[in-house]
This record gives C-alpha cells, structure tokens and sequence, in this order.
C-alpha cells in the first residue's frame, strides 16, 4: 500500500454484524504495511460496542500488545464512529492508561464515548493533547486527568456532558486544572458540553491558567448570560486568539456586548447559538447540551 507523506491509518469493522473482530482486522493490517512506520491510527467501530461485553477492553489489548511494532505511533484515537453506527452514549469505552503507559511518545490522544471510560493518573512525557469528547463524561476521569503530570500538554478538551448520561463531576474537580501549575504549557483549554456551563464559565474567568490560555473553548453545553457575565468582567480575554461559545442561550444584547468588548482586540468569536434547544413545561425551562445521547 504506497502512500505519500504522513497519513492516519483508521481501522475498523461493522458495529453490527462484523465479518470477523477488530483484533483481526488489526493484525490484517499490520500485514499488509509496515508498522513500524504508522504515525496515526483512528479506532473506528468494533462489534456491537453498545454492549457491555463488548468494552473497547480488546481493542486496548491489541494495541499495546503491538506497541513493539509501532515505534513511530504519535496519534491515536478510539472510538471514531457516528450515530448510524453507535451513539456516543452507547459506545462502551473501558480503562485507557494503558494507551500512554506503552506508547511513551504517542502525543495526542482521543477518545469518543464515556460510558465505562476509565483513566488512571499517569505520568507522559510527551503527550501534547488530550481529547476526551462524551455525553457524561464520569468525575474519576475529570479528576484522574486533573491529577496525571503531563508537561508537554499543549491542547486538552474535555466533553463534560450532562447527568442524565453518565457525567457527575462538578467544578471543584476541575481545580487542578484551572490553577494552571498542571499543566504550564496548556494553550488551548476546552471544556464544553456541559450542563454546568454557567458555573465552569464563572470559574474560568478568575483561573490563574486563564492568562496561558490562546483559545478557550466553553462551547455546547447550557451557557447563559449569567456565566457570559462572569467572563466579560472577569479577567481580561483579550489576549485570546479565539473564544469558543457556540451552542449557547445568550441574549442578543449580551452577544453584542461580547463583540464590542473582543472583537476590536482581534479576538475570534464563535457565538452561534444554532441547535440550542429550549423548551417550556410546567412553568419550568429545560435546555439540553448539544451532545448527549
């Protein structure tokens, strides 16, 4: 298989009905290139990854049973499937340390699905970004990756989600985060998807990562003008390169007074608020995160 220049190997079977398991599609593909050249690998899907026996427990287990054979590995990511084949809610994930502690120079990770999802406190190196996108995203990952020592971590990003899914963090365990001395050469923060978006909102305008920060992303989840309120006097965002905050329910008048404030310091904004859903019952709101189920 001749390529040009770097490529992303993404190997995967049918969610439903697979020919054969992904282990073998794997060992099917080390066959046919080198391995010892791979770069980047994406996890597609894998047999019925709904089901609770079906965890990406094996996919983990082949791939650092071949760490050996995969010397020049920087980027992997698990679980790259769309709704047709598995919702992100559904996508049984299992214990992922083990990524980092075989591939010492893998430097960006991600991985789509919180259900079961489990991460240890790891030390890396080298890992330069993290992503971790879910529906509910459980609080002993937040607080595992608040806790690893990762100093070469340029990009994290984390889909907090909502209860309903699975997520029961809360702002406190983004602490070690926010404070900045976790991770001293973080750029580029996202912490989004949440239903606690006012509150993360609030939290970030006074972090001491805040000034490190080029982009910060606080976008998907319920953001009101409440926590908007909180970033405009907050500490200054005008040395941002970009801001984040689409899928919101801002008022327009607060939508202007962001662009009036970021907008002259060259600050790209993101304030979109297509597919933020707001419906009335009993007298009582109801706003949804745009990533859920």
């Amino acid at each position: 298989m001749p390529t040009q220049g770097p490529v992303a190997w993404r190997i995967s079977v049918p969610t439903y009905e697979p020919p054969f398991e992904w282990p073998e599609a794997f060992a099917k593909f080390r066959a046919a290139v080198d391995p010892s050249t791979v770069q980047a690998i994406v996890v597609g899907g894998w047999s019925d990854p709904y089901e609770d026996d079906h965890s990406s427990a094996h996919v983990v287990e082949a791939l650092t049973a071949a760490a050996g054979e995969l010397p020049a590995l920087r980027s992997l990511f698990i679980g790259d499937m769309t709704s047709e084949d598995c919702e992100i809610s559904w996508i049984v994930q299992s214990d992922v340390t083990a990524l980092l502690t075989a591939f010492p120079r893998l430097e960006h990770l991600g991985v789509r699905g919180g259900n079961q999802l489990v991460l240890n406190p790891v030390r890396h190196e080298n890992l330069r970004s993290l992503v971790i996108e879910t529906g509910g995203l459980p609080a002993d990952v937040v607080r595992a990756v608040a806790a690893s020592d990762l100093p070469s971590l340029t990009e994290l990003e984390l889909w907090l989600g909502t209860e309903e899914y699975g997520a029961d963090s809360t702002v406190d365990d983004l602490a070690p985060i926010l404070a900045g001395a976790k991770f001293p050469r973080l750029t580029r923060l996202a912490l989004s998807n949440s239903d606690q978006q006012d509150a993360i909102a609030a939290a970030v305008s006074t972090a001491p990562i805040l000034p490190q920060l080029r982009a910060l992303d606080l976008s998907k989840g319920v953001l009101l003008d409440a926590g908007a309120e909180a970033l405009l006097t907050g500490q200054s965002l005008t040395h941002l390169e970009s801001l984040d905050l689409h899928h919101n329910y801002l008022s327009d008048g607060m939508r202007e007074r962001f662009r009036a404030a970021l907008q002259p310091s060259g600050v790209e904004l993101n304030l979109e608020a297509e597919d933020a859903d707001e419906d009335e019952y009993d007298g009582t709101i109801y706003r949804s995160v745009a990533v859920s189920e």
